[in-house]
């Protein structure tokens, strides 16, 4: 009994002073941390100096050769046209805007123009539904109707890309929106790649195609069947 008694006692001391015991002290030395708080770890903070680095500055450029996740390095521009012989065309030219022409800012002259610049292919249309689902799906929905996820937490401004505005609009002024943005859409220039620009507007062009599909875009040898079903 006595024991339990001065058990009692003890863990009530330790509980007293460390509630009340050094309350209003101050001291210059830092407190002591069993699990030190995520805002005091080591780490680069953006445009802080650091003291691990000789020259003192904590942002450091990026290793030789980085290339952002997803993307391949650049070929060897050793043809004319930007593309290795033998290269597909879907592999060229892979950068951020850099020149004024069509495959750069999707205009014709002063218009905007239509087609794609690159070569339409299963691979191409494979990225493009790739990088739609991961930069435009949340916004626009899986299927481009204008449903997608951020529309059930209040972003009411999204469009319906199977709109017919949209069907009509030319390609180059679509590739303008994903560059520079419009209205509340932000503008995915600097974080799309050109070529993955083109390969979404693909994929983009053959989601409106299978949602306003008709009889008529099933090839004569198949409409036959469909008929009996």
């Amino acid at each position: 009994m006595l024991r339990g008694f001065f058990l009692i006692s003890i863990l009530l001391t330790v509980a007293f002073v460390a509630v009340f015991g050094f309350r209003g002290q101050k001291s210059g030395s830092p407190p002591f941390e069993l699990f030190p708080d995520m805002v005091r770890q080591m780490k680069v903070r953006a445009q802080a100096p650091l003291s691990f680095f000789a020259d003192g500055r904590g942002p450091r450029m990026p290793v030789t050769g980085t290339v952002p996740i997803g993307y391949e390095m650049p070929r060897p521009q050793n043809s004319p046209n930007g593309a290795p012989p033998g290269q597909a065309a879907t592999h060229r030219r892979l950068a951020f805007s850099v020149g004024t022409d069509y495959y750069d800012t999707g205009k014709m002259g002063a218009n905007w123009g239509t087609g794609i610049p690159i070569d339409v292919n299963a691979e191409l249309l494979e990225r493009g539904q790739q990088r739609f689902n991961i930069t435009c799906a949340m916004c626009h929905g899986a299927t481009a109707a204008g449903d997608g996820v951020t529309k059930q937490y209040g972003l009411a401004t999204v469009v319906s890309l199977q709109d017919d505005r949209i069907r009509k609009m030319a390609d180059g002024e679509i590739f303008n929106t994903i560059t520079n943005g419009k209205n509340t859409m932000m503008a995915y220039g600097p974080n799309i790649m050109v070529a993955d620009r083109w390969a979404i507007i693909a994929y983009l062009r053959a989601l409106q195609r299978s949602q306003g599909g008709t009889t008529n875009d099933v090839p004569p040898e198949h409409q036959a069947e469909l008929q009996k079903q």
